[in-house]
């Protein structure tokens, strides 16, 4: 491959007329010059310029070559400013994956909201619920809902958000089974539940620092969030999910949250990436921009 820095030598001694300008101009040696434009001809095989002591002169194929070389040089300065205008701010493309039920509930605001402040950016969104490799797949970020803390890897995390799990029922159930008053009411109730390796419970916890194990028998186990959310407005039960998920069926009245003050579950929103070093502006002004708006996202009643 040439060497760009002796290509840029070699046209700056042409157009300075001689290696002793160019020198000057460069406020490199002459002799460094002359031989980096040595190490530039034995690259190509052929005799750029002739020079004595007193004149200097491209050849013929030197003309050709410097022709060239002032396109090759152009080139590369505009790839440079491509870079450098990436790095002062934000712009290009986005890559981000995302689990279905975020993808729906929690970036349906935050997301356009993104877009409109960053006119340059663009942002491809693989929705899944399935595990992806970022790194392999070249994803810039993941964003990811979980209970457990999430496998240890070189994969950097950050914290989004806190996401508790509460408890909702359909208005239909409630007016003809009654509304749980305390937690071991909720042993008397039909429930839904999400599907889980674990013994099917809900493990309370109030904001006053009590804690409620209480067994359940559901009737209906599923692993899509929205199918419960549909069953529980349907009156099928009581169902423990996101708050957010609930948000737009609470204020239409579909359904009505039970035992307020009561979690059945903390899960929490994080962030992965590949690195941390070298993020491009626009992954940075993403995952700031997300961590922001979350909060108000996913919150059960945003002010």
């Amino acid at each position: 491959m040439l060497d760009l820095r002796d290509v840029h030598f070699f046209v700056q001694v042409v157009d300075q007329g001689g290696f002793t300008a160019a020198s000057r101009s460069l406020r490199v040696s002459k002799s460094t010059l002359s031989h980096r434009i040595q190490v530039l001809e034995a690259f190509l095989n052929v005799r750029l310029v002739n020079r004595t002591s007193r004149h200097f002169a491209m050849t013929e194929v030197g003309h050709e070559f410097y022709q060239r070389a002032l396109i090759m040089l152009e080139s590369a300065e505009a790839a440079e400013d491509v870079a450098r205008q990436r790095i002062l701010e934000p712009s290009g493309t986005i890559r981000v994956t995302t689990p279905v039920t975020i993808a729906q509930f929690a970036l349906k605001d935050v997301l356009p909201s993104f877009l409109r402040a960053h006119p340059k950016v663009k942002v491809v969104q693989l929705a899944t619920d399935m595990l992806v490799d970022i790194v392999g797949e070249g994803f810039d970020l993941a964003l990811r809902g979980h209970s457990a803390p999430l496998p240890s890897s070189t994969l950097i995390q950050r914290r989004i958000a806190d996401v508790p799990w509460l408890l909702f029922a359909g208005e239909t159930y409630l007016a003809s089974a009654g509304t749980p008053m305390t937690p071991d009411d909720l042993s008397r109730h039909a429930v839904l539940a999400m599907q889980s390796d674990a013994q099917p419970a809900f493990r309370l916890r109030h904001e006053s620092g009590a804690s409620s194990v209480i067994p359940i028998d559901p009737r209906f186990i599923s692993n899509d969030m929205v199918v419960l959310k549909q069953s529980a407005c349907a009156g099928l039960g009581i169902v423990a999910l996101p708050g957010y998920v609930c948000r737009a069926e609470m204020a239409a009245g579909a359904l009505r949250q039970i035992l307020p003050g009561w979690t059945a579950a903390d899960s929490f929103i994080t962030a992965l990436m590949p690195y941390r070093q070298r993020l491009l502006p626009a992954v940075r002004a993403f995952i700031d921009h997300v961590a922001q708006e979350f909060p108000k996202a996913i919150a059960l009643n945003p002010s």
